[in-house]
């Protein structure tokens, strides 16, 4: 018997998420003009092995997460920040398992003048609520470098339960030794019973927002 994620999820649909602060849409080729206005920024790719701090590496990082949608690997989206009128950065799914009935989210960046205003949790709650109530995943997973705090602390303010690590997981930052990797997730039944509401209501308190 299939899953219903294997069912209902499907690469070629365009899925559109928004409230009243952000909209996120399927990433294409020419949100790349945007996107370079802003990401000229190397505390952006601090932790990514792929890089886009100038228009060649960014044309190159935005290809590829579409390549990946084509070979139903990821699905990338573009955040776009309603109350400034201007695209903010980018996010996605991927490691899909039909199997497992569980995804995974993250590559997640967004430009210095977006971050600490409140877009990255309005962005989550939207992600969460996609992937748990209209395709009924069972879990969520992510993960990030131990060093990178901002990160960990974004995703514990979300509502992410940390449960586990791998240990020198990622070459370290220097390229002179390895780093752990720090793993977290959201179950539905989590997001179902506290996440959401929790989630929610610091959505409606704007003073808690990162």
């Amino acid at each position: 018997m299939m899953s219903k994620q294997s069912i209902g999820f499907n690469f070629s649909e365009d899925y559109i998420l928004e409230d009243d602060v952000i909209k996120l849409m399927p990433l294409r080729i020419e949100h790349i003009k945007q996107l370079v206005k802003i990401s000229d920024d190397p505390d952006i790719w601090l932790y990514f092995f792929e890089k886009g701090n100038d228009l060649e590496s960014l044309t190159t990082y935005v290809e590829s997460a579409i390549q990946n949608r084509n070979y139903e690997k990821e699905y990338p989206l573009i955040v776009f920040d309603k109350r400034k009128n201007s695209y903010a950065g980018t996010t996605r799914f991927y490691e899909f398992s039909s199997v497992f009935n569980s995804i995974k989210l993250g590559h997640t960046w967004l430009g210095k003048n977006y971050r600490g205003t409140g877009l990255n949790k309005h962005c989550k709650y939207l992600l969460f609520q996609f992937a748990f109530e209209k395709m009924e995943f069972e879990r969520i997973g992510f993960g990030a470098y131990a060093g990178n705090v901002i990160s960990i602390a974004a995703m514990e303010s979300v509502g992410c339960k940390k449960e586990g690590v791998l240990r020198e997981f990622f070459p370290s930052l220097d390229n002179k030794g390895r780093t752990d990797a720090i793993l977290f997730s959201i179950l539905k039944k989590e997001w179902d019973a506290e996440v959401k509401s929790q989630l929610k209501n610091k959505l409606n308190n704007s003073k808690n927002n990162y």
